[in-house]
């Protein structure tokens, strides 16, 4: 049933009606669609030291990446070492707490706590390749080349490259006093189970090792300095980028004597200038995969394994060794690459054809 509502009283007017302004009125607004940005992240070729210079570029990107980096170089890092240890020590005999203090001694280096170190700097790869994800938009693969990806034929020709260098190396160290690797008195060191565990460690972990290294270094580290310039002073920002990712390289390795800092600053200048040549890290991981297995293999064949990871001085007479090695490399590398034209800018495809004016009839 409806219900009535009563009316005025008797004699008396209704209340009057209230003239209420019109609603406001308000124009339809015109829709603004986000800007789309094409799949290819770089609006025109681009080099390796200026990747992240992509159509969202904003300059507090690579600052925030380099400190996600550092953070996961200090922390991260760390943590992958100590978790090593603690799992190795649960299956060592005797006290677990002794088998944890054994794995963390670098002065007796033993095969946990080398694969704690190797993993715990392999992991950088996962670091930078979450941060170029995450943080950049870029899919992880642009890091190892502006291909994108790792170009394994250049990569297998670096390494027989690294073993011609590393032979000149030799042989020129040869000749020199004070500058051989650390062999003790020259004997072969006792084969066990130790050394078998890290020969083990050393052949399948340190080609992480020495990449993750070069991704943090010579991979999102010089990509980030060397985006922070602008494109019309991109030589100027490689060059910055080079040098700089160089001396912190070295820095990173802790005490040292000077010939032993130019000799990791070297490698860094080195390894860095031929990412800017070749396009990627194909040509530094090969060098640094051959250098560590060839200091890590004399070290357990004849020397001390703690000794050469603690190594903190070096003769004068290695920068010519330094110099050497560095220079054969550097020579054979470029013209090998010269040769395979490789590609060192990235190729954004070509625009799409708009279709033809009337009248007109395309043609392929």
């Amino acid at each position: 049933m409806t219900e009535q509502y009563p009316g005025p009283p008797p004699g008396q007017q209704p209340p009057p009606v209230h003239d209420y302004p019109p609603p406001t009125y308000y124009p339809p607004r015109s829709y603004q669609p986000q800007p789309r940005y094409p799949s290819f992240p770089h609006p025109e070729p681009t080099p390796y030291h200026q990747m992240l210079r992509t159509w969202t570029y904003v300059w507090w990107k690579p600052v925030l990446g380099l400190l996600i980096c550092l953070f996961g170089f200090l922390f991260v890092t760390t943590v992958v070492f100590v978790l090593v240890a603690l799992v190795a020590a649960a299956f060592a005999p005797g006290s677990y707490l002794d088998a944890f203090g054994r794995s963390a001694d670098f002065s007796k280096v033993t095969p946990s706590s080398l694969l704690g170190l190797n993993l715990g700097l392999a992991s950088m790869v996962l670091v930078t390749w979450f941060v170029i994800r995450v943080l950049h938009g870029m899919r992880p693969r642009w890091l190892t080349s502006v291909v994108p990806k790792m170009r394994w034929r250049f990569f297998a020709t670096c390494l027989g490259l690294a073993v011609v260098a590393l032979i000149a190396q030799v042989a020129v160290g040869s000749l020199l006093p004070g500058t051989g690797e650390d062999v003790g008195d020259g004997s072969l060191n006792h084969f066990t189970v130790s050394t078998a565990a890290s020969a083990l460690v050393i052949l399948l972990t340190t080609p992480l090792q020495a990449a993750g290294e070069e991704y943090i270094f010579r991979g999102y580290t010089l990509m980030a300095i060397g985006s922070l310039f602008p494109r019309a002073q991109a030589n100027l920002g490689k060059w910055v980028a080079i040098v700089v990712t160089a001396v912190l390289f070295a820095l990173a390795h802790g005490s040292q004597n000077f010939p032993l800092f130019f000799d990791r600053l070297a490698f860094g200048l080195i390894a860095a200038w031929l990412v800017t040549k070749t396009g990627g890290l194909e040509a530094g991981i090969a060098l640094h995969v051959l250098n560590n297995f060839l200091a890590f293999g004399f070290a357990l064949a004849f020397g001390n394994l703690g000794d050469s990871l603690n190594i903190s001085e070096i003769s004068w007479w290695n920068i010519v060794v330094t110099v050497t090695q560095s220079g054969v490399y550097t020579v054979l590398v470029l013209w090998v690459a010269r040769r395979m034209g490789l590609q060192t800018k990235t190729q954004p495809p070509e625009p799409e054809p708009g279709p033809a004016p009337a009248g007109e009839v395309a043609t392929a």
